[in-house]
């Protein structure tokens, strides 16, 4: 099992950093201020309902 053979422990951890933190900037850049922006007319779409 190559898991379990120390020389492939670095690689095993420099590839993981690089996938976790390219999904976080993927997310944050791309997928999370679509959400937040959503979020946003809606709370505005319900203030201005109330109003009437």
């Amino acid at each position: 099992m190559p898991q379990l053979i120390p020389y492939f422990f670095f690689n095993q951890i420099v590839f993981s950093f690089i996938i976790i933190f390219s999904i976080i900037y993927i997310f944050s850049k791309y997928i999370l201020p679509l959400f937040t922006f959503q979020q946003v007319i809606r709370t505005y779409i319900t203030k201005l309902s109330k109003k009437n």
